[in-house]
């Protein structure tokens, strides 16, 4: 990866007024437009190119990280191992789905590979994953944080609930990533939330 990309992997600095309007008029997180033009630099290996694709979907891919690994530092990491595997595959993209649809399934298996590697991959029994859970301490407070909530599911379960929730992912999308039947994704997020539910007060409800 270019010095460019590399320096700001970990810094995310805020955009100015210019910047911000050019990114609404883009469109938002893995949803914005790319230039054909940029995608077919970018696919002949032009590092500006890429930097450009870095500075569109840096942010969406580390935002998507945070919530299912539930740490800043495994996220910074991983944005910078998607990029990489980016510009070594993005050769065998065909625009046959818009480039960010195909770079966040990259970032969502970077982050299901890496669960895997920290063995939450083995909690594939939907009972067991929430059994941990069952006898947590005290309650999270009646302050409701949606994301320090997320961070109380077991890893897997937070992954389902965030790209079913979050980011769009269908059952069958589930199946297809997490190498399991629609039912099991379909367990682990009525589990998931109902957990969620049960943190907060019994007046509301995180998600319906």
């Amino acid at each position: 990866m270019s010095a460019t990309v590399q320096a700001n992997t970990t810094s995310f600095s805020p955009m100015d007024a210019s910047h911000e309007r050019a990114a609404l008029e883009r469109g938002i997180g893995f949803a914005q437009n790319v230039e054909a033009m940029t995608l077919a630099r970018a696919q002949r290996g032009d590092m500006q190119a890429f930097a450009v694709l870095y500075q569109y979907f840096g942010r969406p891919c580390f935002n998507l990280a945070l919530r299912m690994l539930g740490e800043r530092q495994q996220a910074e990491d991983l944005v910078q191992e998607v990029f990489l595997k980016m510009m070594d595959t993005i050769g065998s993209y065909r625009g046959d789905a818009p480039f960010g649809a195909w770079l966040k399934r990259l970032a969502a298996n970077a982050c299901i590979d890496q669960l895997r590697k920290q063995r939450y991959g083995a909690e594939e029994d939907p009972e067991a994953l929430f059994t941990q859970l069952a006898s947590d301490g005290p309650e999270a407070s009646s302050r409701v944080d949606v994301w320090s909530l997320l961070a109380r599911l077991p890893p897997r379960a937070r992954a389902v609930l965030v790209l079913h929730e979050f980011e769009g992912y269908t059952h069958t999308e589930l199946a297809a990533l997490f190498g399991q039947s629609e039912s099991y994704s379909k367990s682990i997020l009525a589990r998931a939330i109902g957990r969620l539910n049960a943190l907060v007060a019994p007046s509301s409800t995180v998600l319906s």
